[in-house]
Parts: structure tokens; C-alpha cells; sequence
């Protein structure tokens, strides 16, 4: 059963984020595909969209789809970590103008409380930190807004698969369209949920957000764990996580990934531990 909250929250996700700063930085390549390498130049770590259409993979050394690249005349650039944590900085700096409490998840995710905010219009608020932050800074952003940072997290990802929204889309609370929102949302791309995690949700016959609302919270807990558990009272419109504006410095960093097969390739092998400690 749902419960009646007050809360409201939006995340801030920059398109594309090292791909855009490279625009920022060459407005020739606005339109361009373009792909940016780790830190040896060894594969790809991050894609304007008209690379991603051209079929080039997050992590795909560079070896692999040289020809591609060589033939749809794809713009390569090394890593330039300083511009990237520079506009990271002056993009925040931008959405702090109009909401106090923010929380700086990663370099190009900001999560922001729009409780405070309350009486205003959040959607015209939304496009208006939008239309800034690419006046500003020159990077172009979408945002989700949801009663829940999950649900903020989703309504982002919607917000840019689906052109009509403009860039911001807000999770709705209202029936049916709720329901059909959580149905749509596979449970593997729920924040939160791995690849191993959602095997096991397949396994037991939870494959999409709202198969896992239906589930009574202890049940989740006792087949995962408190933080599946609170995953699925958040998509449920329960809060469970609020916003760290100060966040203490982390003691370990991990960033974890399995291969879908076996490698016996140490170049491939090799390459795929330098793109995750690069993005860690």
C-alpha cells in the first residue's frame, strides 16, 4: 500500500557529460559524433549520441572499432579530466542559483530537494535550471522529478529516451498512469538493482518496477537485503533515502561489472580494467 508523502525530488543528469565538454570546448563537433578514450587511449568512455547510434559500445577498445570510427568519420578525443571536473563544477555552481539543498552525486549527476520549493511550478522550474545550465556552461541536461530519488531517477531516464518531454519529465502519482509507468520500467534498469541482482529477481518472477512494489518489503529483505528492500518502497513512493548535501569522503570506491562470456584475451581483459578504474 502506498503512503502519502510530501517529499519531492529531481535529479539533474548532463547528457553525454565528457562528450559534451568536448563540445563546450570545440563548438565544431555540435552535431558530430564524437567518442572520448580512457586514460591510455585504449577504449571508449563516453559517446555523443550519434556515436551511440553508429552502434560504437560503452568500453569498446578502440582497436576493435577502429574501421568504424576511420569510416563514419567519428571525431576521437584523449580524456581531459581537469575541463570535465571544471564544468562539472560551474554546471552545479548554475542549479544552485534556483535550489538550495542539492547533493552532488557524481561528476554529472546532481540531486536536487524541491520540497522547499514547494507552491512554485516545478515543471516550468525544471526547464527554466534546463535552459540555464545550457546557456551557462553549454552542457545540455535532462531531468527527472519524483517523489522518491528512485523515482527522480527513473523519470530522468524517461526524460531522455522520450523526445516529446523536452528534457524534463516528472513520475506521475496518479493511477493507471503510474501503474503503467512501473510496468514499463524492466528491473533491470531500476537504480540499484545490478546485473546479479536482477537475475535473481528473473528467477523469481519479478521482472519489471511494479512486479517488485507488489512484493511485501520483509519478503524482499529476506530474499536480498535492507537496501532492495528500501529500493522497492521507494518505487512504491516511500522515501527512504534523503538528500546528503554534505557527503563524508569515502573510504573505498568500487565500481563493479561481469563479463557477459569468457575472457581468454588479455587485451580485452586488460582494457575493461582500465575503463572501470577510469570511471571509478
Amino acid at each position: 500500500m502506498r503512503r502519502a508523502t510530501k517529499r519531492m525530488y529531481a535529479l539533474v543528469d548532463c547528457n553525454n557529460f565528457y562528450a559534451s565538454c568536448e563540445r563546450v570546448f570545440d563548438p565544431g563537433l555540435e552535431g558530430r559524433p564524437v567518442v572520448v578514450l580512457s586514460n591510455n587511449d585504449g577504449c571508449v568512455i563516453a559517446r555523443s549520441q550519434e556515436a551511440k547510434d553508429l552502434g560504437i559500445g560503452m568500453g569498446e577498445p578502440i582497436f576493435k572499432c577502429r574501421d568504424r570510427i576511420d569510416a563514419q568519420g567519428v571525431v576521437v578525443r584523449s580524456s581531459n579530466y581537469t575541463l570535465y571536473q571544471d564544468l562539472s563544477r560551474r554546471v552545479v555552481e548554475t542549479i544552485g542559483q534556483f535550489v538550495p539543498d542539492i547533493e552532488v552525486y557524481s561528476i554529472d549527476e546532481v540531486f536536487l530537494d524541491l520540497a522547499p520549493m514547494a507552491g512554485r511550478d516545478l515543471d516550468e522550474l525544471c526547464r527554466t535550471i534546463r535552459g540555464t545550465v545550457r546557456q551557462w556552461t553549454g552542457i545540455p541536461v535532462s531531468i527527472g522529478v519524483g517523489t522518491t530519488k528512485t523515482l527522480a531517477k527513473a523519470a530522468n531516464r524517461i526524460a531522455k529516451r522520450t523526445p516529446e518531454s523536452r528534457g524534463v519529465h516528472r513520475f506521475p502519482e496518479e493511477e493507471p498512469e503510474r501503474i503503467r509507468t512501473l510496468e514499463s520500467i524492466g528491473i533491470q534498469d531500476v537504480w540499484g538493482i545490478g546485473h546479479r541482482w536482477a537475475r535473481r529477481f528473473l528467477d523469481l518472477g519479478i521482472a519489471t518496477a511494479l512486479d517488485l512494489t507488489r512484493v511485501p518489503p520483509m519478503e524482499v529483505r529476506r530474499n536480498f537485503n535492507v537496501v532492495a528492500m528500501r529500493t522497492a518502497l521507494e518505487l512504491d513512493g516511500v522515501p527512504c533515502q534523503e538528500l546528503e548535501t554534505v557527503v563524508e569522503p569515502r573510504q573505498t570506491l568500487v565500481r563493479s561489472r561481469s563479463f557477459g562470456e569468457m575472457v581468454a584475451d588479455w587485451t580485452d581483459l586488460s582494457e575493461a580494467i582500465a575503463t572501470h578504474a577510469t570511471r571509478a
